[in-house]
């Protein structure tokens, strides 16, 4: 069984559970995927299945990723991912993965690409603190000594300092699942998942 499926984030809601009380939910389009490779130990080092999500229209994709959906026998898709498998022989180009295969799981783990929050100061950044306000500092917001003078006489790798912020890989663990609709590929999840709106998200059984 594959147990991954690529999704968008939709947004965010609240939804009531059986004991009446107000739960905070990211609903996800999840599906359904179709596997457009597979992958074995003999023929590429690795058991692993190919499968994609999202329409794209066909003026859009390349020759050599058209070659590839066409031997595969399925429809252009706009993401792809790998995802391992024990046994590849179970599965075959085609197959549809929907989020009927997780009913029953009770967490999910989902990635996805976090908000970008352009280039930002140590304070928001790594959350510094602020200088003296007052009796005439100049050091509100300065990042301070960023090293030593004789020894080692350079700034150290991994030093915190200004940079750009966010837009990297984040993963959020052991989500629980509120709700599951396979009739509307819909998953609701507690909580928040990384990434904005329509954002493209992989969603793994915990």
């Amino acid at each position: 069984m594959v147990n991954m499926i690529l999704g968008r984030k939709l947004g965010m809601t609240q939804v009531w559970d059986e004991d009446d009380n107000v739960v905070p939910v990211t609903v996800i389009l999840a599906g359904p995927c179709v596997v457009s490779q597979v992958k074995s130990e003999a023929t590429d080092g690795y058991n692993a299945v190919q499968i994609g999500f999202g329409d794209i229209k066909a003026k859009k994709v390349n020759k050599p990723m058209a070659g590839h959906f066409a031997k595969a026998g399925v429809e252009p898709m706009r993401y792809l991912r790998e995802v391992r498998v024990d046994d590849p022989s179970e599965h075959h180009t085609g197959e549809v993965v929907s989020i009927a295969d997780f009913e029953g799981t009770e967490a999910v783990d989902v990635s996805g690409t976090s908000k970008g929050k352009g280039f930002q100061g140590t304070i928001r950044r790594w959350n510094f603190a602020c200088g003296p306000m007052t009796h005439g500092s100049r050091n509100q917001r300065k990042p301070g000594s960023i090293g030593q003078c004789a020894y080692p006489s350079r700034v150290r790798k991994g030093l915190h300092m200004a940079g750009h912020m966010g837009d990297e890989r984040v993963t959020v663990k052991n989500l629980k699942v509120v709700r599951i609709d396979p009739e509307q590929n819909l998953l609701l999840v507690k909580g928040a998942v990384p990434g904005g709106k329509n954002g493209l998200v992989e969603v793994r059984k915990a």
